[in-house]
């Protein structure tokens, strides 16, 4: 039954009118990504979700999906509506962000709790294009994103060549300037103009 919610979803996303871009309709409503007011980082919005270019991303084209409900912090906190919007949310998302990056495939990944290396309380999903040898080996990434949430910097020296490679941000993972994800946001909004 929830599969067959999700799949739902993604025809009304496809087609529904449910996008708000960011710049050139502007939004009298602020959105959080838990207390963060995020909406100038906003490039994609339907009826309960809505993503976000990332503060420090492990690899071009990392975005977060994340619940409208800032309450939400777990997957199981939201309704079978907010489940299908997500993932169909998530789904489109990926497809703009491989076509936008010019990437092969994705990784799609939500720590769900804070044992599971959730850095935020507030469920999201990490939507992240992928490209042949960016991350050797290839599960390496799921390293990088418990390792690089922000809190805490590697030692590893493949690690920190892997960065280099991937010109990201160093250990430090120094945080993009509001108007540098404010000018991705607008790029990003305009490949979901209906």
């Amino acid at each position: 039954m929830l599969l067959r919610t999700i799949l739902n979803a993604r025809n009304h996303l496809s087609t529904g009118p449910a996008i708000i871009l960011h710049g050139s309709i502007r939004m009298s409503s602020s959105l959080k990504f838990s207390s963060f007011d995020v909406t100038n980082q906003v490039f994609f919005r339907s009826d309960h979700s809505f993503a976000i270019v990332n503060l420090k991303p492990i690899a071009p084209g990392h975005v977060l999906v994340i619940p409208k409900r800032t309450e939400a912090k777990r997957l199981a906190d939201l309704s079978r509506d907010e489940v299908a919007d997500l993932f169909g949310s998530v789904q489109r998302v990926g497809s703009v962000m491989e076509s936008v990056h010019k990437a092969s495939s994705l990784t799609v990944a939500i720590q769900d709790g804070p044992f599971a290396g959730q850095s935020v309380p507030h469920l999201h999903v990490h939507v992240i294009p992928r490209r042949p040898n960016d991350f050797v080996p290839n599960d390496k990434i799921y390293d990088h994103l418990n390792r690089f949430d922000g809190s805490t910097a590697s030692n590893d020296q493949s690690d920190k060549q892997q960065v280099s490679q991937l010109k990201i941000d160093n250990e430090e993972r120094v945080a993009r300037t509001q108007e540098d994800m404010e000018e991705e946001a607008k790029s990003l909004s305009q490949h979901f103009q209906a």
